[in-house]
């Protein structure tokens, strides 16, 4: 049964009135498959004459209303649809046709006062749920958008608003959602609505975001709101180009407010009183923004994207280049005094510096007559200067412009110094992540393997997923996917300590389920040594962590998995079959004195096992229902190699960066077959180790080993002896040929672990394990629920 959940359904249709898209929430809400839909006329889909809604639509650029639809299974649908008529760059038109299901329940509503207040208030206001979707809009809201509030009720902003205003006020309603504080949108959303868009976080009584709201300022508000917004906040900062951000948000306000052109240049490294330079030495600086009036009046005009060069004619320093200031120029004294500082160009130092560097070209062409140099310092560190001018008829700046200038430019500099320090501890947590996860994954013949790993892109940091391959005895490999609780660097050395502890019982061959409960006392173990230390750690020592633990055996083709938190496996058989395996869910790590389950499953040779994080399926644009979906679409797609279905996963269910690391991981399958693998049933007594060492003579010679007969020979004799000499019977040799790799294993049903010891030099005995160990690339013992199997593997 399908949650009850909000979901979009969307339709494109071209200007014949044929189908050209189909969307997964279509075929949810109307039971076709696209392939059944696409390419046909869309009035094949009405319960009604199509004539009537061409005449409804004709000449229109938006509709809306109710239209009867016909279920696949041949039910009556009647439906509230929002269509917009669009046009490429290219001139092609189509309509996007958009429907939101929502669950049969009314929006929220408040006390009488406060619903008046939102009903009449002024200003255009709609409530955007955590998903971004609309749940309330008031008249004024109603009356700019020309919609009725149901007509958008349900639906994202870029669908209601199918244009570059609507998918950036989204992405900002997104940032306030994740930051918590107010961001402000350059995005009209209509003609009666200005080219500023304010978007709030809502939160609840315990401070968490329930909802977003979106303000819409009226035409001629944009002006005195931006003002009011540098006065009150300063720039926001999350991810790594925030830098750059805050330096051109800098320009936004004090362009044309306080001057007619502006500059930020930045310093590669903040300095510190003690490191200030000499009057005598030059300054390197990096241009970060430049804004300016076009032609001394009208809108402001900037680089602020980062990508051109100039005040929008070309000229000089482009932005990200390298500013050279000579000792005597104004940005160096302004540096070096670490206080604003007022020059008139007409002053022949400052007019030579203007005309000569090409750092100070902007200033030379823009004609500008005053000039204010204000240092950007934060944190008792010095990080650049901004450069302010004026045209002649503006006159000079004043006392109120001096306050003003640096106000402004203390918040910015607050922002750029954030922007700086998270940019420092993500990319120390990134390079710490990316030295605990594998470099290389391990030689193994038993599964095809194909893994990536994406970062969050959020401001809250690189989380603690891994992934991990580890070979283990008997040609078997263990695979690892876990995901740490919490982001940035505590979270990166939990997984480290995790994914080290996991390797440490896997050497020792301990089953899937008693290898998770040995981890999750770990966990309970470090929580407390961590919370001891810093109380208000809530993710101490990794409590919360999920993991999956899979071991694949290549000989009887079987899968072993276990689970704590941690989503389901997904498997994907010969025959093209997408499917979860039914593995016990198992409660996270660290929550304590709770069992696990370990399921075992045969897969056929050649399936494909999709390991994967959470954050795979947690994308902003679609829930959980459509991620399944898509990644049952990817992984069923057939694909020439493992590393197009990791690039098939990703690409169908992301369309951005993600909010959440991603771990994902994908194995084929290989199996070994009857002729690489042979075992024999010996008898407890001590004539029989003649006869062992005669099979696996035998068996080596038929494989065309001949060379790897007289070490085998020993470490078989050693073996077997050990077994009928300390355990019990039955005893079981077998030899695995895995390519280049020879296995011995030796069974017997004794649980007693055998140890290399050291022999005296007149001892009799204890020499044999010595000598597996030195003839063997490596050995070690594996307990089974009764038994246990020692082993030795040699290179060949």
């Amino acid at each position: 049964m399908e949650r009850q959940s909000t979901y979009t359904a969307t339709a494109t249709i071209d200007d014949r009135g044929i189908l050209t898209g189909w969307s997964e929430g279509a075929r949810r809400l109307l039971g076709y498959d696209s392939s059944a839909v696409v390419g046909r006329p869309a009035t094949a889909l009405l319960a009604t004459d199509g004539a009537a809604v061409r005449r409804a639509l004709a000449g229109r650029t938006r509709w809306n209303g109710t239209v009867p639809l016909r279920h696949q299974d041949g039910r009556l649908l009647e439906l509230g649809v929002l269509a917009h008529r669009r046009t490429s760059d290219k001139g092609v038109t189509d309509w996007l046709a958009v429907s939101a299901v929502t669950p049969r329940t009314q929006p929220p509503r408040g006390e009488p006062l406060e619903e008046w207040t939102f009903l009449q208030s002024p200003f255009p206001l709609a409530v955007f749920d955590t998903d971004l979707r609309l749940v309330r809009a008031n008249r004024r809201m109603e009356h700019a958008l020309a919609l009725p509030e149901a007509a958008m009720r349900g639906l994202r902003l870029t669908h209601i608003v199918p244009d570059t205003a609507g998918e950036e006020a989204d992405r900002s309603m997104r940032l306030a959602l994740e930051s918590g504080r107010p961001r402000e949108a350059r995005a009209r959303l209509a003609p009666d609505l200005g080219r500023t868009t304010v978007l709030t976080p809502l939160k609840d009584a315990g401070g968490r975001v329930r909802a977003v709201c979106l303000s819409g300022q009226q035409p001629g508000q944009d002006s005195a709101a931006r003002q009011r917004a540098s006065a009150d906040s300063g720039p926001l900062v999350g991810t790594v180009a925030d830098q750059a951000r805050a330096a051109q948000e800098l320009g936004e306000v004090t362009v044309p407010r306080l001057a007619d052109v502006m500059a930020v240049d930045l310093l590669d490294s903040p300095r510190t009183g003690e490191e200030a330079g000499g009057p005598a030495d030059p300054v390197v600086l990096r241009r970060a923004a430049l804004r300016a009036l076009p032609d001394g009046g009208g809108r402001a005009h900037g680089t602020d994207t980062g990508t051109g060069t100039g005040t929008g004619t070309g000229i000089g320093i482009g932005i990200g280049e390298a500013v050279v200031c000579p000792a005597d120029s104004p940005p160096a004294h302004c540096l070096a005094a670490a206080r604003p500082l007022l020059y008139d160009t007409a002053d022949p130092a400052v007019a030579g510096w203007a005309a000569l560097d090409p750092g100070a070209a902007w200033l030379h062409m823009s004609g500008a007559r005053a000039l204010l140099a204000v240092p950007l310092l934060a944190q008792g560190s010095t990080l650049g200067v901004a450069l302010f001018a004026r045209h002649p008829r503006r006159g000079a700046f004043g006392p109120e412009d001096l306050r003003l200038a640096e106000e402004f430019t203390a918040k910015a500099a607050a922002g750029i110094q954030q922007a700086r320090t998270y940019s420092k501890s993500r990319t120390t947590t990134m390079a710490l992540q990316r030295s605990l996860l594998p470099h290389k994954l391990p030689d193994q013949a038993a599964l095809e393997i194909a893994t990536r790993y994406l970062p969050a892109a959020t401001r809250a940091g690189v989380g603690g997923d891994w992934f991990d391959v580890i070979p283990l005895s008997g040609a078997r490999v263990a695979l690892v996917v876990g995901d740490v609780v919490g982001h940035g660097m505590r979270a990166s050395a939990t997984m480290g300590r995790l994914r080290t502890a996991v390797r440490t019982l896997a050497d020792v061959d301990l089953p899937a389920d008693e290898l998770l409960t040995h981890l999750d006392d770990l966990v309970l173990r470090l929580a407390a040594d961590e919370g001891s230390a810093d109380p208000a750690a809530d993710t101490a020592g990794g409590i919360g962590t999920t993991c999956l633990y899979a071991v694949y055996d290549p000989v009887s083709r079987r899968c072993t998995i276990a689970r704590a938190g941690h989503p389901p496996p997904a498997v994907v058989t010969p025959d093209g079959t997408v499917r979860f395996l039914d593995v016990p869910a198992g409660p996270p790590l660290g929550l304590g004195g709770l069992p696990f389950e370990a399921v075992e499953t045969e897969l056929p040779e050649g399936s494909v096992l999709a390991l994967y994080t959470d954050g795979l399926l947690e994308a902003r644009d679609h829930d959980i229902d459509e991620a399944l979906d898509k990644m049952f679409h990817a992984l069923g797609h057939p694909a020439k190699s493992l590393e197009s279905v990791c690039d098939r996963v990703l690409t169908e269910l992301l369309s951005h960066r993600p909010d959440d690391d991603i771990a994902l991981l994908v194995a084929r399958t290989r199996a070994l077959h009857a002729d690489r693998v042979a075992s024999w049933e010996l008898d407890n007594e001590p004539t029989v180790v003649s006869l062992a060492r005669r099979y696996a003579t035998e068996q080596l010679t038929t494989w065309g080993l001949d060379e790897a007969a007289f070490p085998t020979e020993l470490m078989v004799s050693e073996l077997v002896t050990n077994a009928i000499r300390y355990g019990r019977p039955p005893i079981q040799l077998r030899l695995i040929h895995q390519d280049s790799k020879l296995i011995c294993e030796v069974y017997d049903s004794s649980g007693t672990t055998p140890h290399m010891r050291r022999a005296r030099i007149f001892d009799e005995g204890g020499r044999g394990l010595l000598l597996v160990a030195q003839l063997a690339e490596r050995w070690g013992t594996r307990h089974d629920r009764v038994g246990k199997t020692v082993w030795a593997e040699q290179s060949l």
